[in-house]
């Protein structure tokens, strides 16, 4: 078969990359709009060794994988290195990324631009739902730190083992 019609036979892949720490409603977001987009889905939790984060490593794999799982073709794994080499590896063509407000846009169009240029690799940005246009991991960190209520910023078993890990430190 030659055409459109063997397009689509085609598995479309995309990733959607980032610390996940925790895994928030915003990031949660972003995920589920492009798991209605690509047939595959990878969260591509990444590994910064400079960085020491609230979660380990496979914490983070394991709350993803639970707040994900209703979707079906979301997979996650960790990276270390360049992000173009693990979507090599994979065959993943595109990389998802949310965007919150337009400062996110300078610094997230140089790294598509770069990603673009040392791989083809596209990047595709999909605006945040508004609702969700001030959230990051860092400040649900704070705000669960100093006691307040994030509730409706995070998946019921990110609350949980964020209140969880905040009361053994």
């Amino acid at each position: 078969m030659t055409g459109p019609e063997s397009e689509g036979s085609q598995v479309r892949r995309a990733v959607c990359p980032g610390s996940f720490d925790p895994i928030t409603n915003g990031h949660l977001d972003i995920i589920a709009r492009a798991s209605r987009l690509y047939d595959e889905v990878y969260v591509a939790v990444m590994i910064n060794q400079a960085k020491k984060g609230l979660f380990e490593i496979e914490e983070r794999i394991d709350l993803i994988r639970q707040v994900t799982a209703e979707y079906g073709n979301v997979r996650v794994e960790s990276f270390h290195g360049l992000l173009v080499d693990f979507c090599k590896q994979r065959e993943i063509p595109a990389i998802v990324k949310g965007l919150r407000a337009v400062s996110d846009f300078d610094y997230e169009l140089q790294m598509a631009q770069m990603n673009n240029g040392l791989s083809g690799v596209e990047t595709l940005f999909i605006p945040t739902n508004p609702t969700y246009s001030f959230l990051s991991s860092s400040l649900v960190k704070e705000v669960a730190t100093w006691g307040g209520d994030i509730a409706h910023l995070v998946p019921p078993v990110v609350l949980d083992a964020l209140t969880a890990r905040l009361k053994k430190d």
